[in-house]
Order: C-alpha cells, then sequence, then structure tokens
C-alpha cells in the first residue's frame, strides 16, 4: 500500500511528495476536476502519510492511523461534507472546525480538513472559512475539493494552492481494472471509454447490466423510422420510466453520437467508445452528416441537463426523439 497505488496524476503526487519530504506542505489546497478522478482518494493519501505510525513520507494503509483516517474517525483529521440531509456545509460546521484547528492536535502532527465538496458552502460559510485561509492556525492544513471552482469566492480561491486534475487516460482506468479487478480486457476497454477518465464512475458501473442496457437501447433507437411519430413516443415512454435510467441512456447516446462523430472525421477506431461495436458505428456514420450528429448531440445534452433540473422526462425525452425522427 501506499502513493504507488494511486492511478494517475503523478505530477500533483511528486509536487505533494516532494512537499512532505521537505516539510514544505502548504496551508491550504484546492483540488479541483471532475467527479472520480481521484481527488479525495489524494486528499485521504497525503493525510495518512502525514500521520502513518509507519511510513517515511509515504504510508502503510494498516496502521492504526491509517485504518481511522480511512474510516473517518482519526481526531486530527476532520472531513466536512454536508450533514445528513442537508445540502450545504453550513456556517456554523465552518465555526466548529475553526474552533478545533486552535486546540493542540492529539498526536503532535498536523490537523487537516478534508471539505467536500467546498462548492455546496453558502457565502456565509466561505466568509468564514476565509478568515482561516488568512491566519491558518499553526501546524493546520485544509484541503478544499470541487468539481468547479466557479462558486467560490475568488478571495478564498486566491488563498489556496490550486492543483486541477484532468481525466485519467483510458488506458490507466484499463489496466486497472484488469490487473486489479480482474476485469475482462474487452470488457475493461468499454468500461474505460464510458468512464470518461472517472475512476469513480467506472466502480459505479455494472458491467453486465450496462452491456445489457445498451444492447437494449440500440434496438430502440434502430426501430425509429423518419417520421413515425408514434414509435418515437412509446419509446419515450419506455426510456422515461425511471429518471436515474433516463439520464444513464442519456449518457450513453452522448457517446455513441460522438464515436458517430469521430468515426465520421477520423475514421480512427481507437478514438470510439462503444469499440465493440465498430461495424454498426462504420454503418451508421456513413448514412448521417456532420450537422446532424452534431444536433443529435446537442440535443441529448440539452435534454440531460432538463431532466437533472427535474423538468418532465416524459416530456423531454418525447421532445428529444421527435426531434431525431423529424430529421432522419
Amino acid at each position: 500500500m501506499g502513493f504507488s497505488q494511486i492511478v494517475g496524476h503523478q505530477k500533483h503526487l511528486a509536487m505533494l511528495r516532494q512537499a512532505l519530504t521537505n516539510g514544505r506542505l502548504h496551508h491550504a489546497y484546492l483540488f479541483i476536476g471532475a467527479e472520480g478522478v481521484g481527488k479525495k482518494t489524494l486528499a485521504y493519501c497525503v493525510a495518512k502519510a502525514i500521520h502513518c505510525g509507519v511510513g517515511n513520507g509515504d504510508f502503510c494503509g494498516s496502521c492504526a492511523n491509517c485504518a481511522r483516517i480511512e474510516a473517518g474517525n482519526h481526531p486530527d483529521v476532520r472531513i466536512i461534507e454536508p450533514l445528513a440531509g442537508k445540502k450545504e456545509i453550513s456556517i456554523q460546521q465552518v465555526r466548529e472546525l475553526q474552533r478545533e484547528l486552535n486546540f493542540s492536535s492529539f498526536s503532535g502532527k498536523r490537523k487537516i480538513a478534508v471539505l467536500d465538496p467546498v462548492t455546496v458552502m453558502n457565502l456565509a460559510a466561505q466568509n468564514a472559512l476565509l478568515k482561516t485561509l488568512e491566519e491558518p492556525p499553526a501546524d493546520s492544513m485544509l484541503i478544499l475539493i470541487a468539481s468547479n471552482p466557479g462558486g467560490l469566492l475568488p478571495t478564498l480561491r486566491s488563498r489556496c494552492l490550486r492543483l486541477t486534475f484532468g481525466p485519467l487516460a483510458r488506458h490507466l482506468v484499463s489496466d486497472f481494472l484488469v490487473l486489479r479487478r480482474g476485469t475482462r480486457s474487452e470488457v475493461a476497454e468499454f468500461l474505460a471509454a464510458m468512464s470518461m477518465g472517472s475512476l469513480g464512475a467506472v466502480m459505479s458501473i455494472d458491467a453486465g447490466e450496462l452491456l445489457e442496457r445498451r444492447r437494449h437501447w440500440i434496438d430502440l433507437l434502430s426501430s425509429l423510422r423518419s417520421g413515425d411519430y408514434r414509435a418515437a413516443t412509446d419509446t419515450a415512454e419506455v426510456l422515461a420510466d425511471n429518471r436515474d435510467d433516463s439520464i444513464r441512456f442519456l449518457e450513453w447516446a452522448e457517446t455513441w453520437y460522438r464515436d458517430l462523430l469521430v468515426y465520421l472525421l477520423t475514421k480512427n477506431a481507437q478514438s470510439v467508445v462503444n469499440i465493440d461495436m465498430l461495424s454498426q458505428i462504420q454503418e451508421q456514420s456513413a448514412k448521417i452528416t456532420m450537422e446532424r450528429i452534431l444536433s443529435h448531440i446537442s440535443g441529448t445534452v440539452e435534454a440531460m441537463a432538463r431532466i437533472q433540473r427535474n423538468l418532465n422526462r416524459r416530456m423531454v425525452v418525447e421532445n428529444l426523439l421527435l426531434n431525431a425522427v423529424a430529421e432522419r
């Protein structure tokens, strides 16, 4: 166990390890990147390396300190997130954190707070946290985690050392699934492509279920014919039955249309997500224009955003499919 188990982000990892070794860690970091790419994992690893009873600039993952950090109950490592049933990190939570950071640590090492996601702090909570960032207590460190920094006060962002985490390379995700999870290579390739560089996303996917659903979705889309509005409305009723299923379908549909666009423009099979369906992609891309594919992608993305805003699923999906059969 240790930093060697981290997948990707080697530049950030090297910088943090050097700072650990030299005793020059910053008092506040802002980890920015898409969901599931490893921001929180790395934050936990840094905390473990600081408090590990065995490692020297690394961590063992099995000592009492590492185990307590992983479980979220180490006295010197606080995880700040919305309380159960709440959507925000409150100013009360921030004030409690400030009070705790001013106490001496139990271990004699750094007191650490991981705030995830920091973007759900309201304005009052952000302003309260700003005071701590401007006048950090001795031997304290904050790690702020966010998928996008847009909701944060500029003054708060400026007080942190910002590290941006990009999507993981497809081969890293695929290798992780094959070597550490025992996934078959062809399934791993597909899941890695579907993950869009997010280990968190790929770990939440049930491969067998997704592959079965994808076959069902392709059958539904293939059954649509130009001008067949009845079939479009019937298909919409099936696809809109469940919110999560609707979103998952639209996420996949976006990758399908992206594949058509990529293959149409480049003829490069290696960049295709649904690589096991290359023959269908080749066939479909030969029958459609770039403009129509772009229209499908735009419509799919907009439909996904509308469902996430809790608009009527049936109407959203129906509108998407009606536009599709009108163009075919």
